[in-house]
C-alpha cells in the first residue's frame, strides 16, 4: 500500500560535464508529494540546431503511454460511462472475439491488462482511412491460448487501440481530447497525442528521437505540423474534421504517442500517491481497485517473472521488485515503485512512483541500442540503469 513520503528533497540540475560531444538527451526528475525536481539535464534536443534539451522539454514517451490510457479509462468510469468488465462489443457496436474462443467476451481489463489472448503479429497500427473491426477479424491478431481473462499473459500493442476506440465509442469524444479533459488539463500538464493540439510553443521545444547510430528516429523539426503526423492509409487525407468518435482511435497512437515533458509526466505521477479515503484525481474506490489490482498482479506465479518480462501487471501498470521469479530491480535500491517504462525510437523513458517510502521518478534518455530479441525488463539496459544510479546519488548526495 502506498504511504506518505516522509520529506521533500530540495534538488538541482545536475551540470553537464564539459565534452566534445554533447551525451544523448536524457531528463531525470525525482518527485514526491509536492515537489518534482530536475536532477539530470543534459544533451541536445536536436543535434541539427544544437539546441539543448530543457527540464520539461516534450517528448515520445513510448508505452507509458499506456498508463495515460489507463487513467482515463479510470476516469471515464468514474464518470460512469464505462464497465471495466463489459464486453467492448457493446460499446463499439461490432463482435470482438477471438476465433478460438468465439463465445468469450473480451474486456476493456482484459485488453489493459495483455490478458486478451491478442498477438501483434498481425500489426498494430491501423491508418485512417482502414478499418479497426477488419483488423481485429484477422485470425493472426490472436494466439491459441486460453479464453480471454484467462489467457496466458503477453504483452501486445494491439489491445490499446480497441481501448481507446471503444473509450471513444462510450463517451462520444475523440480520443484526444478524451484525455485532455479527464488527465492533462485537471492535472495542469501540457501534453498531446502525436503532436494533434500541442501547439506552435510545445512543438519549438520538441525532443528529436535519434537511434544510437545517429540517423533520426522520429520528431524532428519536419516531421511536425504542419506535417501529417498520424498513420494515414495510401489516397487519404490527413484531416480529421469527418473522424467519426469510435471508428479508430490507432490514429492516434494511445500505445505510445504521448508528447509530455517530464515535470509534466511527474505531475500524473503525483496524482496517483496514496488517497484511500478521499476524492482526489480518481475516486476513492476507484483508486483502491487500481492498486490492488496493480499489487495482486505482482503476486502472482508464472507466467509473471523473468520469461514474461515482468514483474505482474494490470491495468497498464507494473512493479519493479526485487524478489524471485521477479527479478526487475532498475533503481536496485530496495524501494518498490509501480507505473509504466517505454521503449521506441531508441528512447528509454520510466514514470516510477514509490510504494512508501522513497523517491519517485519520471525520467527519458535516447540513442538506446535497440533490444537485443531477448526479454526485456526495465532493468536490461547498461545505459539506463546507469543513468538512474547517477540520479540516486545526486539525490542522495543532496540529502546529506
Amino acid at each position: 500500500m502506498i504511504r506518505r513520503l516522509l520529506a521533500a528533497l530540495a534538488f538541482i540540475a545536475a551540470p553537464v560535464a564539459a565534452q566534445d560531444t554533447p551525451p544523448p538527451a536524457s531528463v531525470v526528475v525525482a518527485f514526491d508529494r509536492e515537489t518534482v525536481t530536475p536532477l539530470i539535464v543534459e544533451g541536445l534536443a536536436n543535434k541539427d540546431t544544437g539546441r539543448a534539451v530543457e527540464a520539461n522539454d516534450p517528448v515520445r514517451i513510448a508505452s507509458i503511454s499506456k498508463l495515460v490510457m489507463a487513467l482515463t479509462a479510470l476516469r471515464l468510469m468514474d464518470e460512469g460511462k464505462v464497465d471495466l468488465d463489459r464486453d467492448v462489443s457493446d460499446y463499439l457496436g461490432w463482435q470482438v472475439r477471438s476465433p478460438y474462443h468465439p463465445d468469450a467476451p473480451v474486456t476493456l481489463k482484459h485488453l489493459l491488462s495483455h490478458r486478451a489472448g491478442l498477438s501483434d503479429r498481425a500489426g498494430y497500427i491501423i491508418p485512417l482511412g482502414e478499418s479497426l473491426q477488419a483488423k481485429f477479424a484477422d485470425p493472426a491478431a490472436w494466439r491459441d491460448t486460453a479464453p480471454p481473462g484467462e489467457a496466458a499473459f503477453e504483452y501486445a500493442n494491439l489491445g490499446s487501440p480497441i481501448v481507446a476506440t471503444a473509450l471513444e465509442a462510450a463517451s462520444g469524444e475523440r480520443y484526444d481530447r478524451l484525455v485532455e479533459r479527464l488527465v492533462f488539463a485537471p492535472l495542469g500538464v501540457k501534453a498531446c497525442l502525436n503532436w494533434i493540439g500541442c501547439g506552435p510553443e510545445m512543438e519549438a521545444h520538441a525532443v528529436t528521437l535519434y537511434r544510437n547510430t545517429g540517423e533520426v528516429a522520429r520528431d524532428a523539426p519536419e516531421d511536425l505540423p504542419p506535417a501529417c503526423t498520424i498513420p494515414v492509409t495510401e489516397g487519404a487525407e490527413c484531416r480529421l474534421e469527418n473522424y467519426v468518435p469510435g471508428s479508430n482511435a490507432s490514429i492516434f497512437s494511445p500505445q505510445g504517442g504521448v508528447r509530455i515533458g517530464m515535470v509534466d509526466l511527474a505531475k500524473i505521477g503525483q496524482a496517483l500517491f496514496d488517497t484511500y479515503g478521499t476524492e482526489h484525481f480518481l475516486s476513492a474506490k476507484t483508486q483502491t481497485m487500481f492498486l490492488q489490482a496493480m499489487i495482486s498482479s505482482a503476486n502472482e506465479v508464472p507466467p509473471f517473472g523473468a520469461d514474461a518480462g515482468f514483474c505482474g501487471y494490470a491495468l497498464a501498470t507494473y512493479v519493479l521488485v526485487d524478489a524471485p521469479p521477479c527479478q526487475d530491480d532498475l533503481f536496485m535500491d530496495k524501494v518498490e515503485r509501480f507505473g509504466h517504462g517505454g521503449e521506441a525510437y531508441g528512447l528509454r523513458s520510466g514514470l516510477w512512483i514509490a510504494l512508501g517510502e522513497g523517491l519517485s521518478f519520471a525520467y527519458f534518455t535516447t540513442a538506446v541500442p535497440p533490444p537485443s530479441g531477448e526479454v526485456e525488463t526495465a532493468a536490461s539496459d547498461p545505459r539506463e540503469t546507469a543513468l538512474i544510479q547517477r540520479a540516486l546519488d545526486l539525490a542522495k548526495h543532496r540529502s546529506d
